[in-house]
């Protein structure tokens, strides 16, 4: 394999442990395409694919964005759409995810953000399978704005990979 191409593959990895620790040792790999991945979490159970943001260099940043689309078949809830924040967003402002001319008017609690509904869920992933690429924007607490920006090329192989991960749950 490619250094390049393992860079990814290492960085998703590490990623995927970090959301949680304690069951790290449980998480399959079910595959990485471009800067995507998928894993399955047996003992929860969950499914998700993964991404980080393609930008590791913004100032600022009080952690490492992220994006997860998971599937949790015990709560009966697939393709639920989940945004970790590069920065915290000001109260009363918006989060904004734009994709390919789309926009979507994300909720949000601290640093992390969802999709208002499932319709909205299921909105933005067809959104994301037509590929290009996705920001999520919003104004900091600091008044500046912020922006983590997505690549999709991958996305929906990832995606599909971990709805199949958990399809006998």
């Amino acid at each position: 394999m490619k250094r390049a191409a393992a860079l990814p593959a290492m960085t998703l990895l590490a990623l995927a442990a970090l959301l949680s620790a304690n069951s790290a040792l449980a998480r399959d790999r079910l595959g990485v395409w471009n800067d995507w991945g998928a894993f399955r979490d047996a003992a929860v159970p969950r499914c998700y694919a993964i991404a980080m943001a393609a930008d590791q260099r913004e100032r600022g940043r009080e952690t490492q964005p992220y994006v997860t689309i998971a599937t949790w078949p015990r709560r009966a809830v697939r393709g639920e759409v989940h945004v970790r924040l590069s920065r915290t967003p000001a109260p009363g402002k918006s989060v904004t995810m734009s994709i390919a001319g789309q926009k979507f008017a994300l909720v949000f609690s601290g640093i992390d953000a969802w999709a208002a509904d499932r319709r909205m869920d299921a909105g933005i992933i067809a959104a994301m399978r037509s590929g290009g690429d996705m920001t999520v924007a919003a104004p900091g607490r600091d008044g500046r704005r912020f922006h983590d920006s997505y690549r999709l090329t991958g996305a929906a192989s990832a995606m599909d990979a971990a709805s199949l991960g958990c399809a006998a749950s």
